[in-house]
């Protein structure tokens, strides 16, 4: 199917009646004055890659250049958002805690509901290993500050273990994957469509997935300039949503122009899909920002992060001015 897909009257009318269309209503009344925006996102990004693939964002900012640049983890996308070579981008739970108790200067705007049986812990499929105990004295190989690290910690504490009980071995995906399959780690906790393209290939065994360690929430996060032009999230995120719905009504079309995105086969593709649920975007609730401060506590008090943070004073809500300091 070509880019040249037209979203129907009934696909808009789905939208509208989401919770999220509703916190946005409006994001179309006025382009906003946006010469340059700039979007990060990686693989796991799928409303974001769909977004790109349909074309919608530049169909709804005309005046606006769209440029995207693609990263490995959530770690590097926030290092360039905080450095201005982004203004917005998504990632898991942890990346926005490492980068707020660095002193990063970005903002929480979005979030998608959780998803929590997007990322596991695998390991081979004849290891010893059975019990998230068992980790005990195992190399377990995750990349630091990602969500994959706080399932990580959630696991070691879930198993009554210590942090110190495990040797994390901090690795990108693509070198935690040849870590894992050459046996130099013995675990290995990841996110999809990693997790998907690992189960597809045949070579692994989940110890555990995310579900009722961690929410596996993806977050959107802005500059400051960008969180300050408010008409310019709102068309975001409305063109989120809409491509969120598009996802959910069009699997096969969906999964043909991820797979060509992302350099993946379908058959990852659609095991990708299949655990992931309608994700419309809306602004962080009261809930949502309790959630990400128990992720960044446990960070602390395990001295992974250098100093307690306060997750609501980086997180933008609609009709807010940001008046924050530096």
């Amino acid at each position: 199917m070509s880019d040249r897909i037209l979203f129907g009257r009934r696909a808009a009318l789905a939208i509208l009646s989401t919770a999220a269309a509703g916190a946005w209503t409006g994001a179309r009344a006025a382009a906003p004055d946006l010469p340059q925006l700039r979007i990060g996102f990686q693989k796991g990004s799928l409303n974001l890659a769909l977004l790109k693939s349909l074309g919608l964002l530049e169909k709804q900012l005309p005046a606006t250049q769209v440029r995207w640049v693609e990263f490995p983890a959530g770690p590097q996308l926030l290092e360039a958002l905080a450095v201005g070579s982004v203004d917005f981008g998504a990632t898991g739970d942890s990346p926005p805690v490492f980068a707020q108790s660095a002193g990063k200067d970005l903002f929480y705007v979005g979030a998608e509901p959780p998803k929590p049986d997007s990322s596991a812990i695998l390991v081979k499929p004849d290891a010893p290993l059975k019990t998230l105990a068992d980790l005990k004295g195992k190399r377990v190989a995750a990349q630091k500050g990602s969500s994959a690290h706080f399932l990580l910690v959630q696991a070691v504490k879930k198993a009554g273990l210590q942090w110190s009980d495990i040797q994390p071995v901090y690795l990108p995906p693509a070198d935690a994957r040849a870590a894992f399959e050459r046996g130099a780690v013995d675990a290995w906790a990841i996110w999809d469509p990693y997790y998907a393209a690992a189960e597809i290939d045949g070579n692994v065994r989940v110890l555990a997935t995310s579900r009722g360690l961690t929410g596996n929430n993806t977050f959107y996060l802005a500059s400051r300039g960008l969180a300050q032009r408010e008409p310019a999230l709102r068309a975001l995120f409305a063109a989120l949503t809409e491509t969120d719905a598009y996802v959910q009504a069009n699997r096969k079309d969906t999964a043909q122009r991820f797979a060509e995105f992302a350099g993946l086969g379908l058959a990852t593709v659609h095991r990708f899909l299949e655990r992931r649920q309608p994700s419309p975007v809306a602004p962080l609730t009261p809930a949502l920002i309790a959630e990400q401060q128990k992720v960044a506590d446990a960070f602390v008090q395990l001295g992974l992060i250098p100093k307690p943070i306060r997750v609501a004073d980086i997180v933008w809500q609609p009709g807010q001015s940001l008046a924050l300091a530096r």
